[in-house]
């Protein structure tokens, strides 16, 4: 099949982003016009900029990629992780005009446009990283607006900390879900199917897609939906997803998953592991830059195993606050935070990490067969 080709015009108007405590970074404007807050963060992925863009968990965070060049495959509309992207901004160092790939159908500039994404390109983005490394991960603006009135936009924004961000992406109501990976399946599943109840944080598509795989009827509901209308849909299982935000700041979530913890078998993934812990009597801190790439090295505790895994969060679980009641199953090797965890009464289990986004490896998709195995040993 012949490689589809698109092209935008280069940039030519001066942008910059300039962060909370003042340090500005100047290039040119991508994307939509105007401006944009939010918080400065960075992923280490090499490419899936199409994923990270349309990933719920980035609702309001600026996005920098530490990769040179971005936007050489163009956008396609089969890799979207959600209906439309809801980043707060986007940051590059190199963005390409000219994208070629058989499954492209418009370039990267022309997606942020349609979006209403702003963005920057032709800014030194190693030096961006490196200043949130040391200095932590902060408010910031982008805009063609002079820095000063983007440095005022910046400290006046508010922090992540505190912020329930799980109504910008929740679902409008309960729906259900059919569609499996398709050619990218993995295996081939005949057993009886188990109806599952996904409540909906900022779910990725693929993590639906993974629980129809393994033989899955997928249900999902809206994050407010009470812990009762969850058991009246009569599940075998009930799915915590992903999304944006302070955990700690869900408190509708937090105290629907303590009613439904005991009741049928549980798995969260990021934000729901966050809040499965925290509806477990845990707390939460941030982190001082987040875990955001698709190369983090987690240990699987009781089997040794390392598994490469795709991660987005900047919360994380203080695991001594949930001493005694439930054990930690993976530990990430950069710095030793928890990565999962399992109830010691009711099996509820859950994961820091992503394994359905397999960027090459699929080192952790066996998650969803155990979550399943789970279901079915609960049935019977």
């Amino acid at each position: 099949m012949r490689p589809v080709t698109a092209r935008s015009d280069p940039p030519t108007q001066i942008a910059h982003l300039v962060l909370a405590d003042g340090t500005a970074f100047s290039g040119l404007a991508i994307g939509a016009e105007g401006y944009t807050v939010g918080e400065a963060v960075f992923t280490t992925g090499m490419t899936g900029y199409q994923e990270v863009l349309t990933d719920p968990s980035y609702c309001g965070q600026i996005i920098t990629m530490t990769a040179p060049q971005m936007g050489n495959t163009g956008v396609n509309q089969d890799d979207v992780e959600t209906r439309a992207p809801v980043a707060a901004g986007f940051a590059v160092h190199e963005l390409a005009g000219l994208a070629s790939n058989w499954r492209a159908t418009q370039t990267l500039d022309a997606y942020l446009k349609e979006h209403g994404i702003v963005g920057i390109a032709g800014i030194d983005t190693r030096s961006l990283t490196r200043h949130v490394r040391d200095h932590g991960a902060q408010m910031a603006a982008v805009g063609t607006e002079d820095v000063a009135t983007l440095h005022d936009r910046a400290k006046a924004a508010p922090p992540m900390t505190g912020r329930d961000l799980t109504p910008d992406v929740t679902c409008d109501g309960v729906h259900r879900w059919t569609e499996g990976s398709g050619v990218w399946r993995l295996t081939e599943h005949h057993a009886p199917r188990r109806h599952i109840v996904a409540i909906d944080f900022g779910v990725k598509l693929n993590i639906l897609r993974c629980l129809v795989d393994v033989g899955c009827e997928v249900t999902v509901v809206p994050a407010t939906t009470p812990a009762e209308d969850v058991l009246s849909l009569d599940p075998d299982g009930i799915f915590l997803s992903n999304g944006p935000g302070d955990p700690e700041a869900v408190r509708e979530g937090i105290a629907t998953v303590g009613s439904l913890i005991g009741k049928r078998p549980l798995f969260g993934i990021c934000l729901g592991h966050q809040i499965l812990c925290l509806a477990l009597g845990g707390s939460r801190y941030k982190l001082k830059f987040g875990h955001r790439g698709l190369n983090q090295p987690v240990r699987d505790q009781d089997t040794g195993r390392i598994e490469v895994t795709s991660q987005n969060h900047g919360f994380c679980i203080d695991m001594d606050s949930l001493s005694g009641k439930c054990k930690v199953t993976h530990v990430h090797l950069n710095d030793h935070t928890v990565e999962g965890i399992e109830h010691l009464d009711s099996g509820a289990f859950s994961v820091q990490y992503h394994p359905e986004a397999s960027a090459g490896p699929h080192d952790a998709r066996y998650l969803f067969q155990r979550f399943v195995d789970r279901v079915d040993a609960f049935r019977s």
